[in-house]
């Protein structure tokens, strides 16, 4: 079994009379893709992104058995006014219910909630858990305020309470340290990084030790930034018995490192070397499948370069499947 932990959907139409703020969806000539259209942006959206049909017959070509669906990232529109936000998010979480409906085994849904009002956002979680859905997916910043900042503690707070799961995914915010083709890679690279390292230090990670989080493409360069974090926390390499003599910010909570293997990483990060590391430093129990699918192809096979990394029997079954669903709160179908 492989569990694609990592994939999205979009809604295929939206609502007529929907405020002028929101997304539509314009039909392509000669083709049964559609071009949403929201704000400044124009992306052609294959069928498969929104008929399950279609999508379960594309799981079937990749060898892939399960999908969790969340929402295509710039849909998570954090500027968008508190009202308008939440219509937004309700819509597309009516639409990732009944694409859930179409085959439960094979498609899981995650919703999406309007950060910009944190405690709106906490009160759309029950609806979600409601809906059947198994979570939600955040950006990993809000407006440029990051996700471990205190204001956004009382929604994972919700979130752990219903025991929902969350998923994390790198959006990159602007900036003029980097040009503009740099915010698909080394900016998505930093966020992810900025985004979990927030979630220890913020006091995120000590408040709610039972929420479950994933983060996308590994968290970017965070677990590079690990061992450094853990040496002046403790003071001592290779995660050696702690020097305070050495340590620089002492503690007297869990070290970096082991906050970190409190989370989940999908495993989308395109080199088998960097895959062998985040199973060296965090653990095979941590990680999970990935694709980006449809917004990105798959590998021929699915999980391709996974395989070619040495994993033995248990560290595979671990990442293929049985981490999605520990993450999820799902039991694990026999």
């Amino acid at each position: 079994m492989i569990v694609d932990a990592h994939a999205h959907f979009l809604p295929g139409d939206y609502p007529s009379g929907a405020p002028e703020c929101f997304p539509h969806m314009e039909p392509i000539d000669g083709s049964d893709s559609r071009l949403l259209v929201f704000d400044k942006m124009r992306f052609p959206a294959k069928s498969v992104f929104f008929e399950a049909e279609k999508r379960i017959e594309a799981q079937e070509a990749s060898g892939t058995s399960v999908e969790v669906i969340s929402p295509m990232p710039p849909l998570l529109r954090y500027d968008l006014p508190d009202v308008d936000g939440l219509a937004l998010a309700q819509h597309v979480n009516d639409f990732a219910a009944t694409m859930q409906q179409y085959d439960p085994n094979r498609l899981i849904a995650l919703g999406m909630v309007p950060m910009q009002n944190p405690d709106a956002a906490a009160g759309e979680l029950t609806a979600i858990k409601e809906r059947g859905l198994a979570g939600v997916e955040i950006a990993s910043n809000i407006q440029g305020r990051s996700i471990g900042d205190e204001c956004f503690l009382p929604f994972f707070q919700e979130a752990e309470r219903l025991d929902l799961a969350v998923f994390v995914h790198a959006m990159p915010s602007p900036t003029d340290r980097l040009p503009a083709s740099a915010m698909g890679t080394f900016v998505v690279g930093v966020e992810g990084m900025y985004a979990a390292g927030s979630l220890i230090l913020g006091g995120t990670a000590a408040a709610c030790p039972n929420l479950r989080v994933s983060f996308s493409h590994a968290a970017g360069g965070f677990a590079m930034a690990l061992p450094r974090a853990n040496y002046f926390w403790g003071g001592s390499w290779n995660e050696e018995p702690r020097d305070l003599e050495r340590a620089v910010m002492p503690d007297d909570g869990p070290s970096p490192i082991e906050y970190a293997r409190r989370f989940y990483y999908d495993s989308m990060v395109f080199d088998r070397r960097a895959i062998r590391y985040l199973v060296d430093l965090l653990g095979a129990d941590r990680l999970l499948v990935g694709s980006d699918f449809p917004a990105m192809l798959r590998e021929d096979p699915i999980t391709r370069t996974l395989r070619s990394t040495g994993l033995d029997d248990e560290q595979w079954r671990l990442i293929a499947a049985e981490n999605a669903y520990r993450w999820l709160g799902l039991e694990q179908p026999v």
